[in-house]
């Protein structure tokens, strides 16, 4: 695992650099959750594998630092991942998102400009409202979801037998969820839906099966964005389906051959 300062956020990444070819694919976690527990099965599969692949643990998840003074909003963490990539001196990657790190790489993607070539997300917030689990979050004051809010999550999510997510969020610092959570429910301006539409990169939207209907793939087929279906998996898709999700994230790295770049 490697690290690095983020230049004024108090704090450093913690990242796995996964030596391979062709340009990096930068990996981004959902909330509460850290790449470096979803991916490396992932990353691991055939269909990925030899592929240079940065497993990133956003400020205030897994292996990385929890700055207290960090924003932790939704650009502050895509800013994160642009001046890793700047400081990688990356001519272009590719990257993939699931759920609130989808909305993260829209964010970096608008950012990153000609040297994005390929965006791939997994059921992202695309609209200012946020879901379930984090509107409920954003709804407990900061102070109060501190002091015992995110311990009575990972408690339920315990007792459900939902151990590795209650593992994951518990390593997560609460003020940090909690402001992330606050930024998905405020949403963007222009919103993550309008950007990832306005993209002039190949882009592929991949959710799991058993989340079908899914309401917010209406008109992205429209605007050239590609839609992957994972068998079998719900929205916990690096879980519940790692090599499915490594099937479609391999079929969406493959659109730039057929787009020409």
């Amino acid at each position: 695992m490697k690290s690095f300062a983020v230049p004024a956020a108090g704090g450093s990444l913690r990242y796995h650099d996964l030596a391979g070819d062709g340009p990096a694919l930068v990996m981004i976690h959902g909330l509460g959750c850290a790449s470096s527990c979803d991916y490396p099965t992932v990353a691991a599969d055939p269909a990925l594998r030899g592929r240079r692949m940065l497993l990133i643990d956003l400020l205030g998840s897994g292996f990385s630092d929890r700055p207290e003074a960090f924003g932790y909003t939704i650009v502050d963490h895509a800013r994160c991942i642009v001046a890793l990539v700047d400081a990688l001196e990356l001519p272009r990657v590719d990257l993939f998102g699931h759920s609130m790190g989808g909305a993260v790489a829209i964010a970096a993607a608008a950012i990153l400009g000609p040297r994005l070539g390929i965006l791939v997300v997994g059921e992202p917030n695309l609209n200012p409202g946020g879901g379930q689990f984090s509107r409920g979050i954003a709804a407990i004051p900061e102070a109060e979801y501190c002091a015992g809010g995110q311990d009575a999550i990972v408690h339920a999510a315990r007792a459900e037998g939902n151990d590795i997510w209650a593992a994951s969020l518990a390593r997560s610092a609460a003020y940090a969820v909690q402001r992330t959570a606050r930024s998905l429910v405020e949403g963007s301006d222009p919103t993550w839906r309008s950007t990832l539409v306005s993209l002039p990169v190949p882009r592929m939207l991949i959710i799991g099966e058993l989340s079908l209907p899914y309401d917010d793939a209406a008109g992205l087929p429209e605007a050239g964005v590609e839609i992957a279906i994972v068998p079998g998996a719900g929205h916990s898709i690096p879980w519940d389906n790692p090599a499915g999700l490594a099937a479609a994230i391999a079929a969406g790295l493959s659109l730039a051959q057929h787009a020409g770049r």
